[in-house]
């Protein structure tokens, strides 16, 4: 009976067990075809032309102008550029014309423009007429017969996509992807999100460790945890009611929707992560250590400010770095009050636009498979690359502590 008993008992320990060794592997496979996913969505961007799948981006073929960049060309098409000499062309007319499908009814008539086949001739006619003109037609029609000179953009690049400054992923005929001001934005209001939130959750922590009575620890830590409970979304709803308001006229602001806005709420968004944290590494600190402080003359906060924070530096910091964490990958409450401004940040009084935030706003709206799409992806790699870096950081401060 004895020997029936425990061979159901070891078939049982060897079933959860293969069970819990299944999920394991279950969960990390499916993260890493996540991983995959993601690169393998946005690694196609690098390979695709600057200029709008299907159109082509052309001029006469006496203009000799040698190259355009994607933002001369959005300047050109926005009327910013108005001179072909200031391109470094040699044209007999130095004023830049302009002409997509939408503006080709201005230089034909109804009856050229009635059959479509012969929209080819009269794009090459108006181009031979006017040499200083410049056109973003469909390329199906400067196939045959076409006379002109096309203007490559060439593939975009891995140096325009980071250091670039011009967030436009709708402009015509060439779109711009500059993530720079998206990445700074993003690191701009996650510093000052843990610079609020740092000096009051490491208060807090330290109350709750050390100072507090077990009745007053009760009824604070419950509220911490209801903090960390509470959705996003209320708080870009707290923020876009009582922060943004608050800043506006605080400091007499147009607008409220700021990065102090921002950094004003993942700060409370964060103080839970930073007081549970810190206040664990600070309850580390072993009961001898700060007897022998009391001992040697010490008083209280002597003991505390020489011995259980130095102590507990190491967890503290790991607290710190997983607070970034949380204000890095923020996306509801951030959207809601940012401002969502895609411009280099310079000041906190001025609106941003975080990496989450960009992803959430444009990815409905961008075509599966088109540059926009992909370099949202790219967009996403970014930031799973930052999270991997905070993560790494705290294993290794943590490895630190052990050893």
């Amino acid at each position: 009976m004895n020997k029936v008993f425990r061979g159901k008992k070891y078939f049982t320990e060897a079933l959860w067990e293969a069970l819990l060794k299944c999920s394991g592997w279950i969960t990390s496979i499916v993260i890493l075809l996540i991983v995959v996913f993601l690169f393998s969505e946005g690694g196609g961007f690098f390979s695709k032309d600057k200029v709008e799948e299907g159109y082509v981006l052309s001029v006469s073929k006496s203009n000799n102008v040698k190259k355009l960049t994607a933002l001369q060309v959005k300047d050109i098409f926005d009327g910013k550029i108005t001179s072909w000499r200031s391109l470094g062309a040699n044209v007999q007319e130095d004023q830049i014309l302009v002409m997509d499908m939408d503006g080709i009814a201005s230089y034909a008539s109804d009856s050229e423009l009635e059959d479509e086949s012969n929209i080819p001739k009269v794009i090459n006619k108006v181009m031979n007429q006017h040499p200083n003109i410049i056109t973003f037609v469909p390329k199906e029609y400067t196939q045959e017969g076409f006379s002109q000179r096309t203007i490559e953009m060439g593939k975009e690049n891995v140096k325009d996509f980071l250091v670039g400054r011009q967030w436009f992923p709708t402009a015509e005929p060439v779109a711009l992807f500059g993530v720079l001001p998206i990445v700074l934005g993003t690191l701009w209001v996650s510093l000052g999100a843990i610079l609020l939130a740092l000096p009051f959750g490491l208060a807090v922590a330290i109350y709750c460790a050390e100072l507090a009575s077990d009745r007053m620890h009760k009824i604070i830590k419950p509220v911490i945890e209801l903090l960390a409970g509470i959705p996003s979304v209320v708080y870009g709803f707290f923020g876009l009611i009582v922060i943004v308001p608050m800043v506006q006229k605080l400091f007499s602001l147009d607008v409220g929707e700021t990065a102090l806005s921002a950094s004003i709420v993942l700060a409370i968004m964060a103080l839970p992560t930073i007081i549970t944290i810190a206040e664990d590494a600070l309850r580390s600190t072993p009961q001898s250590m700060k007897e022998a402080s009391l001992a040697l003359g010490a008083n209280r906060w002597q003991t505390i400010s020489k011995v259980v924070v130095p102590y507990s530096i190491s967890g503290i910091t790991a607290a710190v770095v997983l607070g970034i964490g949380r204000a890095i990958g923020e996306t509801m409450a951030v959207l809601m009050v940012s401002g969502n401004a895609a411009v280099m940040p310079h000041t906190f009084l001025a609106p941003v636009r975080t990496i989450p935030a960009t992803i959430a706003a444009e990815l409905g709206e961008a075509p599966k498979g088109g540059l926009h799409y992909e370099a949202l992806f790219l967009l996403g790699c970014i930031l799973f690359i930052m999270t991997l870096i905070i993560n790494l950081v705290v294993d290794y401060v943590g490895k630190k502590k052990m050893c």
